[in-house]
């Protein structure tokens, strides 16, 4: 049997991916097998190992497809020196808009918030989230630290403090409305959440410090 090209490989790498957002949203990450993944799409198991070494492993690479897009703009928010706090404005909207309309991106984080149990077969998982989310709020701590030196923001500003607070605001704006979108319109509303936060930055006493 010939051997699969590189194209003919990423194709497949990709169907794999598709297939277990789809089962993982519909039964649960920890419910989910390899085999119930690989029945879905088309292929052996044996063809899931040719890409994953474990179920973690291909945890990762789906949530990767999403979180990596973004992490980039992260990076190149972390070096922007003109504009710091409209470009970590620009970044959030956005963020929230994409998510909006992304079928992808909501499937993808309504299993990482609703559908998946952090057990010991995706030991994994949890280690690169950790390091993705570090990196991140370095990134982030940079854009608030760059805000302050061009006076977009309070010198007294608690960069540790208002990145801790981004998170928290990010994670329950995500995970509400993965659950429940119909509660709020996140695109209508994504500048105007996104405001809220910047007001906080700027006019917040317990912010300082």
């Amino acid at each position: 049997m010939a051997r699969k090209t590189r194209a003919e490989a990423l194709v497949t790498r990709d169907r794999i991916l598709d297939t277990a957002e789809k089962v993982f949203e519909k039964k649960g990450v920890s419910r989910t097998t390899l085999e119930d993944i690989a029945s879905a799409a088309g292929v052996t198991r044996g063809a899931i190992y040719g890409h994953f070494r474990n179920k973690g492993a291909l945890f990762v690479a789906m949530f990767e497809r999403v979180h990596l897009p973004m992490d980039s703009r992260y990076a190149l928010g972390a070096d922007d020196h003109i504009d710091p706090l409209g470009r970590l404005r620009a970044l959030l909207v956005d963020m929230l808009k994409a998510l909006s309309s992304n079928r992808r991106d909501q499937r993808v984080l309504n299993i990482v918030y609703h559908k998946c149990e952090f057990t010991d077969d995706l030991h994994d998982v949890v280690a690169g989230y950790r390091t993705m989310s570090r990196k991140e709020a370095r990134r982030i701590r940079t854009m608030l630290t760059n805000a302050i030196e061009q006076g977009q923001l309070p010198r007294g500003l608690n960069v540790v403090r208002a990145e801790t607070l981004l998170h928290a605001l990010l994670n329950g704006l995500i995970g509400n409305w993965t659950l429940s979108p119909r509660a709020f319109s996140l695109h209508r509303d994504a500048e105007a959440l996104v405001g809220g936060y910047i007001d906080m930055l700027k006019l917040s006493p317990s912010l300082r410090g």
